[in-house]
């Protein structure tokens, strides 16, 4: 259980330098937070095409954001659905999940769902708008 913690914790302080040296990191964490605004906040839906336009602005290369996709869905749905993605791809997103479970708890959904309107601006949007 200990070493569960200390590994969270290990890859939790690793985040921000890894994401700081890999745009990827950073566009994994945005995807995972939108999916997650999408199913945790009522109202918010997510617009494919502009994850899509993200990751060009982010200069990642094509296929990025499927990529994404597939490595959140498979994670996220215990392998049902998704595919399972190169090692590293899948450490990301382990990693956005955990800082994202952190805050969600430590914000509490509704505040976290208010912060992600700007955060996530351009990336959720209110349903049928």
């Amino acid at each position: 259980m200990r070493t569960g913690f200390l590994m969270t914790a290990l890859l939790l302080l690793a985040a921000p330098v890894q994401a700081a040296d890999h745009p990827r990191s950073t566009y994994v964490t945005l995807v995972l937070q939108a999916f997650a605004a999408k199913v945790e906040c009522p109202g918010t839906d997510v617009v494919y095409q502009d994850l899509v336009q993200k990751a060009e602005q982010m200069q990642l290369p094509d296929g990025t954001t499927e990529k994404v996709r597939k490595a959140i869905a498979w994670m996220h749905t215990g392998g049902k659905m998704g595919e399972k993605q190169d090692d590293d791809l899948m450490a990301e997103v382990a990693v956005a999940t955990q800082a994202t479970d952190l805050n969600q708890r430590r914000l509490g959904m509704p505040s976290w769902c208010e912060a992600q309107k700007t955060n996530l601006a351009g990336l959720i949007r209110s349903k049928g708008g």
